[in-house]
């Protein structure tokens, strides 16, 4: 499950080197942004290519550093950070998006939802059809969810490998962040980002049926948690950390109650007597219950000291390289520890693991 958030979606692609070295590959991504490109160039790429065509987005998107970012302090680093972000903002990055024209009247509804919105992202289409082979996602190798925002009602809708045909349309609709980004319209509907509405793809995954016993790796951009803000650019990094962290540990309270109710009613039931269990209404009720459990491995990238709010616009290759190395890193850690391995209790329908703090 790959959230969204800009650059800091390098973070992804270290995850899934570490995964791929170990021996994990993947059955269904779920992406939402950031994490719907990831997800695509994974899944629309065989075993021996997905790495490396990752690394081609991310080398192709970043920017060049001019210097050895490691040597310089974390102040300079930060100033570094920000000057990488506005350079994006006003030039855009390639194979990504470009900054449209100046136009007055871009206020005024003179134009059409395709064009109002700061950069076009043309290039980015022309990337997606050049590093993934849709016909190698539509054959469902890797199942792929991509989320997105219906933009005239409101809705989050998943586009779905196992229930429609997948193109580039449906990548760039995910990822389709307003005002900057443009609207997508697939199948004459138009849709926005769905980051939006729930930056962290949880529900197609966890309410998928049959139900059947899962190992999620959930990769979340924007830590929720964190410590008191000091200063303006303090305050707005915060903001954006809580406002896309999109309460995950929320929603996945909410589950882990609701199947564990599902496993004990599974449990009540196989208690039953025989003459009761063949009763059509306890039949029907017992239709809600199972016996899976769900392992969700919660991975979160670590913000650095001199990242700012601008942190998702930071495309330096300093910063694309930092974030790479550190998923690459935290999957390893988690895979040698492999708490999923580990007996849960009889009535846990759902264990989160999260990775222990770093040794010092």
């Amino acid at each position: 499950m790959l959230q969204g958030g800009g650059a800091l979606g390098a973070y992804q692609a270290g995850v899934y080197q570490a995964l791929a070295e170990y021996g994990y590959t993947p059955h269904w991504i779920a992406g939402t942004s950031i994490g719907a490109i990831n997800g695509g160039i994974i899944a629309g790429n065989t075993s021996q290519n997905r790495l490396a065509r990752l690394e081609e987005f991310w080398r192709t998107v970043c920017e060049r550093d001019f210097w050895n970012a490691a040597l310089i302090s974390d102040s300079a680093h930060s100033f570094y950070s920000f000057w990488s972000a506005v350079e994006a903002i006003f030039a855009g990055r390639p194979g990504f998006f470009t900054p449209r024209p100046f136009n007055p009247l871009a206020v005024f509804p003179v134009g059409s939802a395709e064009t109002a919105s700061y950069y076009d992202t043309a290039p980015l289409r022309t990337m997606l059809d050049r590093l993934i082979d849709f016909e190698r996602i539509n054959d469902q190798t890797i199942r792929l969810s991509l989320g997105a925002v219906h933009i005239t009602t409101g809705k989050l809708r998943y586009f779905d490998s196992k229930k429609e045909r997948i193109c580039a349309e449906h990548i760039m609709a995910s990822g389709a962040l307003p005002p900057g980004f443009p609207a997508v319209r697939v199948e004459g509907e138009l849709y926005w980002d769905g980051g939006i509405y729930s930056n962290t793809p949880l529900d197609v995954v966890l309410d998928d049926l049959p139900r059947v016993d899962n190992l999620c790796f959930m990769v979340a951009l924007f830590n929720p948690a964190g410590p008191e803000p000091r200063s303006i650019p303090q305050v707005e990094s915060r903001l954006k950390d809580i406002t896309y962290g999109t309460r995950a540990k929320e929603h996945i309270q909410a589950y882990r109650r609701t199947h564990n109710l599902r496993r004990a009613l599974h449990a009540l039931f196989n208690r039953l007597p025989e003459d009761l269990r063949r009763d059509s209404e306890l039949r029907a009720l017992v239709e809600q219950a199972c016996h899976t459990t769900m392992h969700i491995v919660e991975l979160i990238y670590p913000a650095r000291d001199w990242e700012l709010a601008l942190k998702d616009v930071d495309f330096s290759w300093a910063a694309i390289e930092d974030r790479w190395a550190r998923g690459y890193r935290d999957v390893s850690r988690m895979i040698e520890w492999c708490p999923w391995d580990k007996e849960v209790p009889a009535h846990t329908g759902v264990v989160v693991h999260s990775l222990p703090p770093e040794p010092q």
